[in-house]
């Protein structure tokens, strides 16, 4: 199939990367991810919201390398935990905190809590370099279990349980977790939608410059 639009997605995760690669691998899109280009500036996550960050990165980094650029910011919200640790998902137990690290904090705080109600949230922005984007978001409803179980997915997967399949994220295939999570709903509007996005992309991509080069004139 013609790839007819290449999409880069900004992100070094492996998870994140085969997910988002896998549910659009069908369509007309050339996938690209940050590994397949030299070093970037960091950008800050520094935002309040999910949506915030999203489109912060997204934008920034089309600028940066001159391509539509697709960037998600997701987490785990908690609601025993006034909504913790929300957009700081990836930093709850410090910077340079293993997904083993984060679940085992998160279960530390929820010792004894009753209420295990949680939610799975993302938002994904599709940036192009003069700054307009395309927004979708989604969640997914769950509980905070016990201790973790399974070995499959990442981040938070092993401790939040999808009472609809009995099982913990990390108990389920990528194909199960892709049909029923906040980033696999947000990437079926995105599939529903993919002729309009690729459409939009390219009126809103900027023109190329064309400049005749001239011989000097003796």
């Amino acid at each position: 199939m013609n790839k007819s639009v290449t999409i880069v997605v900004a992100t070094r995760n492996k998870g994140k990367i085969e997910e988002i690669t896998r549910l659009l691998e069908p369509f007309p899109v050339n996938i690209k991810n940050l590994d397949d280009f030299g070093p970037i500036p960091e950008i800050v996550e520094d935002g309040n919201t999910f949506e915030e960050n999203a489109y912060k990165k997204a934008s920034m980094t089309a600028r940066f390398l001159g391509m539509p650029v697709l960037a998600d910011d997701s987490g785990l919200v908690v609601e025993a935990l006034d909504g913790a640790p929300g957009v700081h998902s990836a930093r709850y137990a410090g910077e340079d905190a293993t997904d083993e690290d984060r679940c085992k904090k998160l279960l530390e705080e929820m010792t004894g809590v009753e209420n295990r109600n949680a939610a799975f949230k993302c938002v994904i922005s599709i940036a192009t370099p003069p700054g307009p984007a395309l927004t979708y978001e989604a969640d997914c409803k769950g509980l905070i279990t016990e201790e973790p179980s399974g070995e499959n997915g990442f981040g938070y997967d092993p401790v939040f349980y999808y009472p609809d399949l009995k099982k913990t994220f990390a108990e389920i295939s990528i194909d199960e977790k892709s049909s029923v999570s906040h980033r696999g709903k947000a990437l079926k509007e995105i599939q529903e939608e993919i002729d309009k996005i690729i459409t939009w992309l390219r009126q809103n991509m900027p023109v190329q410059e064309r400049f005749e080069c001239q011989r000097d004139r003796q």
